[in-house]
């Protein structure tokens, strides 16, 4: 039993359109890893703000 003839051929993109879907994908890529950065460096920093001074002072 085999898939009709709609359903087996599937239509290929233009070299254009894959370009652009690859662009979009990439800025998508890119928007995402700065966001991700930047909540890094914000919990990070107020880790140390919630943790206050006394974090730096070393003397035992």
């Amino acid at each position: 039993m085999s898939a009709p003839d709609e359903l087996r051929s599937v239509p290929t993109e233009s070299p254009e359109v894959a370009a652009a879907r690859a662009r979009t994908r990439r800025r998508r890529s890119i928007a995402l890893a700065l966001v991700l950065a930047a909540l890094v460096i914000i919990f990070y920093a107020l880790t140390i703000v919630k943790m206050g001074p006394a974090v730096f002072d070393r003397t035992i």
